[in-house]
């Protein structure tokens, strides 16, 4: 069986290469036939190199994901790209269509790989659209707005700038004139400062413990008290414990 081929469509080209580095990574036999900017270019890479899989954002210049996804008429799984909340995410599913949600994590991306290894043997059928789902999705969210929450973090390296998603992030601590960005894979330092952050993040999601800390509550393993009364909070994948402040404890009386 010849290798599998997918193509990459994203307005933004970050985006696009964060994308393909990780599917390197986890997919190595993967070949990246085509990447587009835009619903248009996509439709035309997907009729000439006649991919296995496309990525598509849901919104693009031109055509958006889901246009591109009514145009395709050869057998080729699609994987949306989107901004979009649960409501629409579980539609998808409900199509057996798959959705990567920005931003992209490795654990989700993880599990879209597994899930298209297993059908990517016997011809796809999914990428039909029985009922006019597409249709009824584009009709639904046209005018949804994007979230406004920071989704991404710009990290120096040297030379070089760093993308993380900011899904990956266990917490964000002030660093002197900097702040400390701490993932599961390592650290990095930025100059955006904790106050901006509490503004720009998700407060469902992220919540400040500290003057100087902000932590990725999906990351706590456990809360616990020291002998001395302090809420002490563990995450996953990390040794380090963090202090809750008395000024935020109120945040965990219901853990």
């Amino acid at each position: 069986m010849a290798e599998p081929k997918a193509v990459i469509a994203d307005d933004e080209e970050q985006l696009r290469l964060y994308l393909k580095s990780k599917l390197v990574r986890l997919w190595p036999e993967l070949i990246i036939c085509g990447e587009a900017q835009n619903g248009l270019e996509a439709l035309e890479i997907i009729k000439k190199h006649q991919p296995d899989i496309a990525f598509l954002d849901i919104r693009m210049p031109g055509l958006s994901g889901l246009e591109v996804a009514t145009a395709i008429t050869t057998n080729c799984r699609v994987v949306f790209i989107t901004a979009y909340d649960q409501y629409a995410i579980e539609a998808f599913e409900n199509e057996a269509i798959d959705y990567l949600l920005k931003p992209v994590t490795d654990d989700r991306l993880a599990k879209t790989v597994k899930r298209l290894q297993k059908q990517i043997s016997p011809p796809p059928s999914s990428f039909l659209d029985p009922g006019g789902t597409f249709e009824r999705l584009l009709s639904a969210l046209k005018d949804k707005p994007v979230s406004d929450n920071l989704k991404w973090i710009k990290a120096r390296h040297g030379d070089s700038v760093r993308l993380i998603a900011v899904d990956e992030v266990c917490y964000f601590k002030a660093e002197d004139k900097y702040t400390l960005v701490k993932t599961r894979d390592g650290e990095s330092l930025i100059k955006k400062s904790i106050r901006q952050l509490s503004e720009e993040l998700d407060r469902d999601q992220f919540w400040r413990i500290h003057r100087g800390t902000i932590i990725n509550v999906s990351k706590i393993a456990k809360v616990h008290r020291s002998f001395g009364g302090k809420l002490l909070i563990q995450l996953e994948d990390l040794s380090e414990t963090l202090t809750v402040s008395r000024s935020y404890a109120h945040l965990f009386k219901q853990m």
